[in-house]
């Protein structure tokens, strides 16, 4: 599975007089199995780009490859790209809506039609994925649930349609911090376990230097930056420029750097920062 954008452009309200260019001339590339993070201010097109990657948007202009077949070209079964391809937008569990979660992960398998015995093997393996346990679940109704639950049942529902790319328009957004951290370990679950490309959107810089292979960033509809994390992050400059930041792990090792000559560190999380603080200690103690 793979993923080739090339000069995509959108407008919306083209000739009148709220025209405004979402998507200038974006191309780039994810293989397979990679965690791609994407940043950029509030306006940047990132959420315009994710509808594209599943057909919900036609470009203006270009061209979006899944797996090597065309979806912008008009001939494309847009059915058969959301089976590969499931789109989680902000606070997903406002679209919950069946009186049990149970029949809620069925909705989409239940679409597909397959019959009750793969709908309930794919509703169980969902339901396991986002870490709950179906059997403790399956009855109740999703309203009932906390708000980093009723997420996690709406993220099942996608996955139980086992998609081969799965992308997540701010899957922390609004969570305490208990919650915020289980659904950063549901995703990497998720990923290991399907082998899937996963593309995640954020404004938490931690969470993109923690979870991704790549990241990219996009400003006035542009990709402006692409590469490791290490790599992005080190344009401190430029994302300031931009309005954005770095780790906030990045930015206690970067003030240590500048007060102490002698230390050395690219850490961009926490726990890495942590232990090369803890390294140079001990190494100036001998």
């Amino acid at each position: 599975m793979s993923i080739s954008v090339r000069n995509l452009n959108y407008i919306y309200n083209p000739g009148m007089p709220g025209e405004t260019v979402a998507l200038s001339d974006v191309s780039f590339d994810v293989a397979d199995g990679t965690i791609l993070g994407i940043i950029g201010h509030t306006g940047s097109g990132k959420s315009t780009l994710l509808q594209h990657l599943n057909g919900l948007i036609k470009p203006t202009s270009g061209e979006v490859y899944i797996d090597g077949e065309c979806i912008t070209d008009g001939k494309t079964k847009m059915t058969d790209i959301r089976r590969k391809v499931g789109l989680v937008f902000q606070y997903p569990e406002y679209q919950l809506f069946e009186e049990t979660v149970g029949k809620d992960v069925a909705f989409g398998p239940k679409n597909l039609g397959l019959d009750e015995e793969e709908q309930e093997a794919r509703v169980k393996r969902a339901i396991g994925l986002v870490g709950l346990d179906y059997e403790e679940i399956k009855d109740l109704s999703p309203f009932e649930l906390s708000g980093g639950m009723k997420r996690r049942v709406a993220i099942a529902g996608v996955i139980a349609m086992d998609p081969k790319i799965l992308i997540l328009d701010e899957p922390t957004a609004g969570l305490d911090p208990s919650a915020h951290r289980e659904i950063l370990a549901m995703v990497r679950r998720i990923h290991d376990e399907m082998g899937i490309i996963l593309i995640f959107v954020s404004h938490n810089m931690a969470d993109i230097a923690e979870m991704s292979d790549r990241v990219m960033v996009m400003s006035g509809g542009k990709v402006v930056l692409e590469g490791t994390p290490a790599e992005v992050f080190s344009k401190e400059e430029m994302l300031s420029e931009m309005g954005l930041g770095v780790p906030p792990a990045k930015e206690i090792v970067d003030l240590i750097k500048s007060k102490e000559p002698g230390f050395v560190s690219e850490a961009l999380s926490t726990d890495d920062a942590a232990r090369d603080i803890r390294h140079y200690l001990e190494e100036a103690e001998r």
